[in-house]
């Protein structure tokens, strides 16, 4: 009779376990890189963005137009300007101060002045080829930056090789003043060398060149170099204005600003 054999009874060790489990499954675990790549979307690349790169060139094209264009006007400009100078040979008017008379000046205990000024000044075009048409003229009278008079010119037109004599009743009736600038008036008046006076000229003006005209322009017209004392009776006082320079100077406005 052949013997029968009977399993065990006891349960197996974790070895044996481990490596009928091994052998049953055939495979080991999955590790956190393969994990990773089964959940990650493939890799598709995207189209170039055309439009962007289109846009961009536009925008470099006008800009290399746009200073091109800037370029080519300031040349035409300089052209121009230089074909004017050699032709007409342009040059600044000048002026200069023919004579000036106090009637009055005081200052009252108010703070307050009172003047009148009687002006002469001469204005002289020096072109033979262009004439000079001028705005309203604006003139105001001063002593140590203190506004003591204002009047105008109207505005008249100056021909070739012309000398124009302007005259200006220059007045200030009742105008405030700070105490600095009264404490500086009165000392000034009281003087023996007298009070020192600057004229201040503004006005707009442009050139005519046969059939050209030229922009308005705007012009400061400074003059210094004058003394004048306060007549004591009825008879006015004549200035010093043998010393007296005038200097003018182009004034360019750009928005607020002015140069």
């Amino acid at each position: 009779m052949a013997d029968r054999v009977y399993p065990s009874s006891k349960p197996a060790t974790n070895g044996t376990a481990a490596a009928t489990a091994t052998t049953t499954n055939g495979a080991f675990p999955a590790t956190k890189a393969q994990l990773y790549g089964a959940t990650r979307p493939a890799y598709r690349p995207q189209p170039h963005n055309r439009r962007r790169h289109h846009s961009r060139s536009c925008c470099c094209s006008c800009c290399i137009w746009l200073t091109f264009f800037l370029l080519l006007l300031i040349l035409l400009v300089a052209i121009a300007g230089a074909i004017i100078y050699v032709l007409y040979r342009p040059h600044r008017p000048t002026f200069s101060v023919t004579s000036l008379k106090v009637s009055y000046l005081n200052v009252t205990s108010s703070s307050t002045i009172n003047s009148k000024f009687d002006l002469s000044i001469t204005a002289n075009n020096p072109n033979k080829k262009l004439d000079y048409i001028y705005d309203t003229i604006t003139v105001s009278l001063l002593s140590n930056d203190i506004d003591i008079g204002d009047s105008t010119i109207p505005a008249f037109v100056q021909g070739k090789k012309d000398t124009t004599l302007l005259k200006a009743d220059i007045t200030n009736t009742g105008k405030t003043l700070d105490s600095g600038s009264v404490s500086s008036l009165k000392t000034d008046l009281k003087s023996k060398s007298g009070i020192p006076l600057k004229i201040e000229i503004d006005t707009k003006v442009k050139a005519k060149m046969g059939g050209l005209k030229t922009p308005k322009v705007g012009i400061r017209v400074t003059c210094d170099g004058i003394t004048a004392t306060v007549p004591t009776g009825k008879k006015a006082a004549t200035a010093t204005t043998s010393a007296s320079k005038c200097k003018v100077d182009m004034r360019i406005k750009i928005w607020k600003w002015t140069f």
